[in-house]
């Protein structure tokens, strides 16, 4: 039967199958990119050492202001400092990025190419462009390399440029089949290829839903593309009277490797980025490796410690001990079947 089962798939010439023996080109997942914060991380991965699937597309939804864009650049830059060799390829379509912002959230703006993009048919050509390029290098020779779309929800399509140009008013009903269609043929590139993607992407209000409920925009292509779907909403992070960043309550909406509507919150102050600790002390706590005495927080050497102090200090309270123990506690919080 083995020998029959390769033969057919030599005859269905499908660059992509395999006998799942042998390891699936397009599907298995070996690794992961930290995002930079280890709560994050555990959020997509089930563990703090883990983060974004190294060969799927996650996707970072939320209204607008919530973050999208230095959330992307803060993992962007997490990348290129652990990977020197690393380049990222940034599609772009808000027209919002410059040099200076770039290079203010500490990325390395020679590693780095911007692609404007307008429409949906546009990214496609290129993004397929550059990662059949990318395929084309011998696997040993090929340096880590990331896809970020910012955003999906801003693209158009030919057809809307062409009846805007014209004049017209009348919506273009191709859009979600045209969005499908793109990531069918991306997300099998990007996984043969082992390119994780991030993408950003808005939400609305669903009219009429009997209870408050949010939407993507763009259709249902990207539910079914996207490895990971995380919403996005945040509340001000104030020292005294100024606001220094933004406390991100992180949804998991979607994911195949962690547990659904799971949620964490991460701090993104404007000065520093992602903040790599926060949100590993509520993890703590809540699984007992740090113990809630009255205003104050006991660690496990008896000492008390006020939450803020830990928080503003996490090198010296969450030691290497500490950090495999709250791994553990991940996995039993975000990982299905884990008790």
């Amino acid at each position: 039967m083995n020998d029959f089962l390769k033969d057919i798939i030599k005859e269905t010439g499908n660059e992509y199958a395999s006998l799942v023996s042998e390891g699936l080109d397009a599907g298995d997942l070996d690794s992961f990119i930290d995002t930079g914060s280890y709560t994050f991380n555990a959020l997509l991965s089930g563990s703090i050492y883990g983060g974004l699937p190294s060969n799927k597309i996650t996707a970072i939804a939320g209204e607008a202001a919530t973050g999208k864009t230095f959330f992307a650049l803060g993992i962007v830059k997490n990348f290129l400092d652990k990977n020197k060799d690393a380049g990222v390829i940034y599609f772009e379509s808000e027209s919002a990025l410059t040099k200076e912002l770039v290079e203010s959230r500490g990325v390395d703006s020679k590693r780095m190419v911007v692609v404007p993009v307008a429409t949906v048919q546009e990214f496609r050509h290129q993004s397929i462009k550059v990662i059949d390029k990318y395929i084309e290098q011998p696997e040993e020779k090929r340096k880590p390399l990331m896809f970020v779309l910012d955003s999906l929800g801003m693209l158009s399509t030919t057809k809307e440029m062409e009846d805007t140009a014209e004049g017209k008013e009348t919506r273009d009903m191709t859009r979600s089949q045209i969005v499908k269609a793109a990531f069918r043929v991306l997300t099998l590139k990007l996984g043969k290829a082992k390119v994780p993607m991030i993408m950003t992407n808005h939400t609305y209000d669903v009219i009429g839903s009997m209870f408050p409920q949010k939407e993507m925009g763009g259709g249902s292509g990207l539910k079914y593309a996207a490895s990971n779907i995380v919403y996005l909403s945040k509340r001000k992070e104030k020292d005294g009277t100024q606001v220094i960043g933004n406390i991100i309550h992180c949804k998991n909406y979607k994911s195949r490797l962690t547990k659904e509507n799971a949620m964490i919150d991460v701090r993104l102050t404007y000065d520093k980025g992602l903040d790599k600790y926060y949100g590993l002390l509520d993890l703590a706590v809540k699984h007992n490796i740090f113990k809630s005495v009255s205003t104050r927080i006991e660690l496990p050497d008896g000492s008390k410690q006020y939450a803020k102090t830990i928080n503003n200090e996490p090198d010296k309270f969450f030691t290497k001990d500490i950090l495999n123990q709250i791994d553990e506690a991940a996995k039993k919080e975000f990982l299905y079947g884990a008790e």
